[in-house]
């Protein structure tokens, strides 16, 4: 079990205002994943040293996120791997360890949630902190409201306090779930507030003109009504769910109305959506680059190094799966595949349980299944919320694990005790 030893002498009262700063910290080192504009982020150098801390107070891994820990160091053996087939490393050390620091805060996470749930209200509300001002910058930088603005847009698409828009957009899929369900589940009085935060933040989405991050909002907010209607089975929620979610709509589509009738809006707006553009279909498009990457894969088990399908090919992979194949091999990919599967079956099996944890895992598995999705068009192996989200699911798998054991232990004590009764 994932645990944090008390050092001797430290009463509980001093425990429990070291667990309330820890779960501070670990909140706080959230939010700054919304703020990446330069590397090493403030998000690498606060949360390097709170996994130091954490680990040194006894922070342990359990048999129910064990699994998760293994396959993340054979994910990372296949790229250390790859590194030997390369002439000139030049940057590859650097980019692998990256992988491995935002491998190590997904079993970071993992752990301190299966320690205390509570701190996924925590870690949720920061995150919605985050998407909210990281959306506000890039809203504002759009339209150069603000000075300096430019430096949160890139091509004429807002990318927040990002270095992508590719990466912006996706960051606020899941706080923005966040605030959809509270929405559905909470109190009208804090409809109005939640209502801010949602249109801040698919305003933003919407300006960072990523077609991807697009699909995933819709995708997603899709699913959350659609399980939650079969969650919550009365014809009254299921009525609210209708009536608030048709609201939504229609804010939603007049939101975007209005927006259109700016011309650099529109104009962007009419090219981003065409379903296929040049780099996608062209002469070594996107597509041709993927058929031609998959071929090549075959004879490179070993992969061909972090970095270098860009220096073959005109651009990066933009596919997860085949940025899993050229740059960690194949031990890379047969882990990577692993993972995905399993972490989404985790998902699948408890979300719908009755628990405390239960809407955080639900929002996390939704939004991580339609990044699994956005993984055929896009490289998502170094978006820090990606691992965050891996982490929430096996730290909830881990709360269920546990939960269960408890439950038959509890069950089986008190069948003995009617026996011996008896």
């Amino acid at each position: 079990m994932s645990t944090i030893v008390a050092p001797a002498g430290v009463f509980r009262p001093q425990l429990a205002a070291f667990g309330l700063i820890g779960s501070a910290a670990v909140a706080f080192g959230v939010f700054l994943q919304g703020f990446v504009i330069v590397e090493p982020a403030p998000h690498e150098l606060f949360v390097a040293g709170l996994i130091g801390v954490w680990a040194f107070c006894g922070l342990r891994i359990s048999r129910s996120t064990a699994p998760l820990f293994t396959l993340l160091v054979l994910f990372m053996t296949g790229g250390l791997m790859s590194l030997t087939v390369m002439d000139d490393l030049d940057v590859a050390p650097m980019y692998m360890a990256i992988s491995g620091f935002l491998a190590i805060t997904s079993i970071f996470y993992a752990a301190i949630i299966e320690a205390r749930h509570e701190r996924l209200k925590l870690m949720f509300r920061a995150w919605v902190g985050a998407g909210v001002g990281t959306a506000t910058l890039g809203i504002l930088g759009y339209f150069g409201a603000i000075p300096g603005g430019e430096a949160f847009t890139r091509y004429d698409r807002a990318m927040g306090a990002f270095q992508d828009p590719n990466v912006f957009g996706p960051f606020l899929v899941a706080p923005s779930l966040f605030l959809i369900h509270g929405v559905l589940k909470g109190r009208l009085i804090d409809l109005p507030l939640r209502a801010v935060g949602i249109l801040i933040m698919a305003f933003g989405l919407f300006l960072s003109f990523s077609r991807a991050a697009w699909a995933l909002y819709l995708f997603s907010a899709c699913m959350l009504v659609f399980i939650m209607l079969l969650k919550e089975r009365t014809g009254a929620f299921r009525l609210k769910i209708f009536v608030i979610a048709l609201g939504g709509v229609i804010l939603m589509v007049t939101s975007l109305v209005v927006a259109l009738q700016i011309p650099q809006v529109a104009d962007l707006f009419s090219n981003r959506t065409q379903l296929v553009q040049d780099y996608d279909g062209g002469h070594l498009g996107r597509f041709e680059r993927h058929r031609i990457g998959f071929l090549m894969s075959m004879e490179k088990p070993l992969g061909i190094g972090p970095m270098m399908f860009s220096k073959i090919f005109p651009e990066d992979e933009h596919n997860i799966w085949l940025k899993t194949l050229t740059s960690y091999g194949w031990l890379g990919f047969v882990s990577y595949v692993t993972l995905i599967v399993w972490t989404l079956s985790i998902g699948f099996r408890f979300m719908l349980l009755e628990r405390p944890w239960q809407p955080y895992m639900m929002i996390a598995w939704i939004v991580l299944l339609g990044h699994v999705g956005i993984g055929n068009v896009i490289d998502t192996d170094h978006w820090r919320h990606f691992f965050l989200l891996l982490g929430i699911i096996w730290g909830c798998g881990a709360l269920e694990y546990r939960y269960s054991r408890r439950s038959q232990a509890q069950g089986l004590h008190k069948t003995t005790s009617e026996g011996a009764a008896a």
